[in-house]
């Protein structure tokens, strides 16, 4: 990790300034299985409190206390609906553990699939954008260059950075972020803490 921070300060001095406020990488990773994609799928859209709640919530009403495909269908969409899932985040789920019950979706074989594959493979689901995957693809596959040009946060976080007048679209974070590879994945993290906190200056 040292490499890659050294490389995000010496080619970006902005990423850099940031880096020098926000203080040690500490992304805190998931395992790349089902439930990992369940909870992105409830935290779209929502604020990270209300989307802890509804997922306590799921695991309460799990058989075995784990979110499987197996225990998301022993629900009726009433239950899941009590639960706090709306009705489309709801058909999302249930399509994911019917696809993942039926093979389509095979979360073993996605360790060794290259980032594009990954992102074909799980935006086949009802539900999963891009945007899920590369939550995925960094959080759960700990995949080093995945720039997430449609979060909100990495956006906004430019915005401020680079004192920009508007959120800027994908084709200027790609442009910027020339400088970060091969370690996209580590100045979008950075990148979002800095919204964060003492680093939010």
């Amino acid at each position: 990790m040292r490499k890659a921070i050294l490389h995000l300060k010496e080619s970006d001095p902005v990423i850099g300034g940031i880096i020098e406020r926000v203080g040690a990488y500490r992304i805190e990773f998931r395992e790349p299985e089902f439930q990992t994609l369940v909870r992105s799928i409830v935290y779209q859209q929502l604020s990270g409190k209300a989307a802890s709640t509804i997922i306590g919530r799921l695991i309460a009403a799990m058989p075995d206390r784990r979110i499987t495909p197996e225990g998301v269908l022993s629900l009726t969409v009433e239950q899941m609906r009590a639960i706090g899932l709306s009705g489309q985040k709801t058909k999302y789920i249930r399509d994911l553990a019917e696809r993942t019950l039926a093979g389509e979706l095979d979360f073993g074989r996605l360790v060794d699939m290259a980032d594009d594959d990954v992102i074909e493979h799980l935006t086949r689901v009802k539900g999963v954008g891009v945007w899920t995957a590369h939550m995925f693809l960094i959080f759960a596959l700990r995949r080093p260059n995945i720039l997430p040009t449609g979060d909100l946060g990495v956006r906004s976080a430019i915005k401020k950075a680079y004192r920009l007048r508007q959120l800027p679209k994908p084709e200027k974070i790609e442009k910027l972020a020339k400088r970060w590879h091969p370690y996209c994945s580590v100045a979008s993290w950075y990148l979002w803490r800095s919204l964060d906190g003492d680093a939010a200056m």
